[in-house]
């Protein structure tokens, strides 16, 4: 799922969902299996990367550590700074498998498990110490191996969804960062890795399966971009709709453009999300909205009294009205921290997926019926997969969804910057092979250690 650049933040608004797990075969042609599968990827999203904040590392303790182009160490080893920012070049034809670990944070969570960064990625890696002495990680690598990273969609999806969904990503990277088709052979602007952008997981960690189909369509669609005014359209995109699409205006709040304007979307209902319901017990409910500090503490919810952008909540001598965008992010946010395994229910993404939704009281619980997962704005990948099914070709579901744009050639970039991580404490980089170099020099073999803190601090083998 994109956001469009020209994006305003709105309360309730979902950021779209389709990161799914490589590895993990998605075939949603068939059945109520498959579609329960889709639905356990689909879940993934939210969990494909770290925290996006940075965070205060911890300071690094005693170890075996030699500064990046200075002395050599002597003895068992010596501690030394090294500079703020690192560089480490892949050996030829090769890559780094990464294993990152942010801040264990105190949380009220039943089932807290610290987060880690484990990826192998192409290309060249910086590791820039933040001012706060986290660690940020951007990975520099061939704008086209950057496409074949992308985790958007299922490879399993018919060729033609996944050579569109191949064009509209190749487009949105482009507009978002800049891109004219003029400016040399790198784009200096970096791009995110995680939905807020376009979902990047790099290399697969395992055998490539049926990712080689991803590939296939990046391949068959090199430089082929939906251009608008001469330029790359932002093409943003999402999961699944709630039978039309929205104007980015509607939406985002910035300048309607002509190719993100309203569509009916009538092929999507393969999508596990495509309708979905959710019962939560007022005993529930109330613990969740007191977490969020919007009812009393130990106080009961007797009823809930939608109406309009509202609930009206009462109980326990008490009466408030809550915004539904602030009733959903209190619920998506504490209900799978304090009560796991309940929450989410039925492999949704979360607890309430979108914000098409209706709210009822019935049988001493919040009944939530809805449809749809994402920002509503430009192209519908379950919609993509269904039209592809009925045989429509890339070209003719991109102009579905974009207000007519065809594909046509255009100048793409070298190198594209992909800022994958940041916040991390600590960061543990293995090359696959010889020939590695770490600021110039050639890096030693085995696994390489850079800790945050006061000082960006190497630990060799």
């Amino acid at each position: 799922m994109t956001t469009s650049a020209r994006a305003r933040s709105t309360p309730g608004s979902v950021r779209r969902g389709g990161c799914y797990r490589r590895g993990v075969p998605l075939s949603p042609r068939r059945g109520r299996a498959a579609v329960a599968a889709a639905a356990a990827v689909l879940a993934l999203a939210a969990a494909c990367t770290g925290p996006a904040d940075t965070q205060r590392a911890q300071t690094a303790g005693p170890s075996a550590s030699t500064s990046v182009g200075g002395p050599a160490p002597t003895g068992s080893g010596s501690a030394g700074a090294a500079p703020d920012l690192l560089r480490l070049a892949p050996p030829r034809h090769g890559s780094f498998l990464v294993r990152g670990t942010y801040p264990d944070e105190p949380s009220p969570c039943k089932r807290h498990r610290r987060p880690v960064l484990r990826a192998r990625y192409p290309g060249t890696l910086l590791v820039r110490r933040a001012s706060d002495g986290s660690l940020e990680l951007t990975v520099v690598l061939p704008f086209e191996r950057y496409l074949e990273g992308l985790a958007e969609v299922p490879p399993s999806w018919p060729m033609a969804a996944l050579e569109a969904q191949a064009i509209a990503a190749r487009s949105y990277a482009l507009a978002t960062t800049g891109w004219s088709g003029e400016q040399g052979e790198r784009l200096e602007r970096p791009i995110c890795a995680t939905s807020a952008c376009q979902v990047y997981r790099g290399l697969p960690l395992e055998g490539a399966g049926e990712v080689r189909r991803w590939y296939r369509a990046v391949r068959r669609t090199r430089g082929l971009v939906l251009l608008f005014q001469g330029r790359p359209a932002e093409t943003v995109y999402f999961s699944t709709s709630d039978g039309r699409t929205y104007g980015n205006d509607e939406v985002f709040g910035s300048a309607p453009l002509p190719y993100l304007r309203p569509v009916p979307e009538r092929d999507d209902g393969a999508s596990p999300l495509s309708h979905w319901r959710v019962r939560i017990p007022l005993a529930d409910l109330a613990r969740l909205l007191a977490a969020a500090g919007a009812w009393p503490a130990d106080a009961p919810i007797a009823d809930v009294r939608p109406s309009g952008g509202t609930v009206r909540i009462l109980g326990g001598g008490s009466s408030r009205r809550i915004e539904v965008s602030d009733l959903r992010t209190a619920v998506n946010t504490w209900a799978p921290c304090l009560m796991p395994g309940r929450y989410p229910p039925g492999g949704l993404p979360s607890t309430i997926p979108s914000r098409w939704v209706r709210l009822r009281s019935a049988g001493g619980a919040l009944v939530a019926t809805g449809r749809g997962w994402g920002h509503g704005v430009g192209m519908v990948q379950w919609g993509a997969y269904g039209k592809a099914l009925r045989r429509w070709s890339a070209s003719q579901i991109l102009a579905f969804y974009y207000g007519g744009l065809q594909p046509q050639r255009y100048p793409e970039p070298g190198l594209i910057r992909v800022r994958v991580a940041s916040g991390l404490t600590s960061l543990r980089i293995v090359p696959s092979g010889s020939g590695a170099r770490l600021d110039g020099d050639p890096a030693p073999a085995g696994p390489i250690r850079i800790l945050g803190g006061e000082h960006l601090t190497v630990n060799v083998p």
